[in-house]
């Protein structure tokens, strides 16, 4: 069950929390009363989630290299976080093709970097490596990946989080069990909602056509992900790393995805954008020849539900609905912190209505 007063005034570190979860995340540790750290590279300040919702005037940011090892043991000695997130990385398929050098120094050597920051402290006891469900093996078949797939991602930035994987499970079983510092990897699907700007991400690129008033374009519309809103995936990660800080042997590797119903193609999910957004928006499909990626792709999450009890709070179309929310609010110039604060008060009590 998730306790709502364990987080208040623990010492929490977030890597990457400029970013569009990071953001999510760190709001949500400051509304449970945490005191947040976070540690990333300046954005973009046009279209920023971080800068539009004002997260960090209420938590101590930190701009960083996630690569940078004396920068980041600085901020470890100065904060002594008991709980560390680490969501830094450079999260998008298709820059991993563009740019495969930095996407293996920021996503592997982050991870190590990260690690060894653990290592030598003695104040951290809750780790959770936010990965991706990508890191499997791809073979596209029809039923979920479990925790005990082969990892073995394709392109560079799947492969990087493969690696990113790996690392942790070494430092895990190196140093990390005999310095009881309990560690987890979380393996999350494709997470939706308000305030991603993300070039190649399709809820962006609808936003993008809906302030354009263009058709929005898909280019692989059969591909099926496992959709979810990001505050399923930012509750998931912080019981996670709670039931892990109270007793170690919650410590492993979790698939965090939506049920079976809401893996559904990207087309079917533009679908039900344009649905709600209204006004007539409405989508084609164009065929390019681009880098390569996966068809297929779902997460069987047996082992989540098996040890915590977990299920879903939000189906699709409540993602949707929520998503369709803020941006509407953000396009009115209305407050989006308000939207967000009252978005994850929603899934909270839902959370506990359902006792998890």
């Amino acid at each position: 069950m998730f306790d709502v007063e364990f987080y208040k005034n623990k010492k929490v570190l977030v890597t990457g929390h400029t970013g569009f979860k990071g953001s999510w995340l760190c709001r949500t540790l400051i509304l449970l009363g945490s005191n947040v750290t976070g540690y990333s590279l300046e954005p973009n300040k046009n279209n920023n989630l971080f800068y539009i919702s004002e997260v960090e005037k209420n938590m101590n940011s930190i701009i960083g290299d996630i690569r940078d090892m004396n920068s980041l043991m600085k901020v470890f000695k100065n904060v002594k976080p008991e709980i560390v997130f680490h969501l830094a990385a450079q999260p998008i398929v298709k820059e991993s093709y563009n740019d495969p050098l930095y996407t293996y120094e920021t996503n592997v050597m982050g991870t190590v970097n990260i690690c060894e920051c653990i290592r030598q402290s003695s104040c951290v006891k809750s780790f959770l490596n936010i990965t991706t469900d990508k890191v499997y093996k791809n073979r596209e078949w029809e039923w979920g990946y479990r925790e005990n797939e082969s990892l073995d991602g394709f392109d560079p930035y799947s492969n990087s989080k493969s690696c990113s994987e790996l690392v942790t499970h070494s430092y895990k079983n190196s140093f990390f069990n005999d310095l009881n510092v309990a560690t987890s990897t979380a393996r999350a699907g494709n997470v939706i909602g308000g305030g991603d700007f993300a070039n190649n991400r399709i809820i962006p690129d609808c936003i993008r056509a809906v302030i354009e008033d263009k058709d929005i374009v898909i280019y692989n519309p059969n591909s099926i992900r496992p959709y979810q809103h990001v505050l399923e995936a930012i509750f998931t990660y912080l019981h996670i790393a709670q039931m892990q800080y109270i007793d170690k042997k919650y410590s492993g590797y979790y698939n965090v995805g939506p049920d079976d119903q809401d893996c559904i193609t990207t087309g079917e999910l533009v679908n039900l954008f344009c649905s709600k957004w209204g006004n007539n928006v409405k989508w084609i499909t164009k065929q390019v020849d681009g880098p390569h990626e996966a068809n297929f792709l779902k997460l069987d999450c047996s082992k989540l539900k098996s040890v915590f009890g977990w299920k879903p709070k939000w189906g699709i179309e409540e993602a949707i609905d929520r998503t369709v929310e803020w941006y509407k609010m953000y396009l009115k110039n209305s407050n989006v912190l308000e939207c967000m604060d009252k978005q994850i008060y929603e899934i909270l009590r839902v959370g506990e209505s359902n006792n998890v």
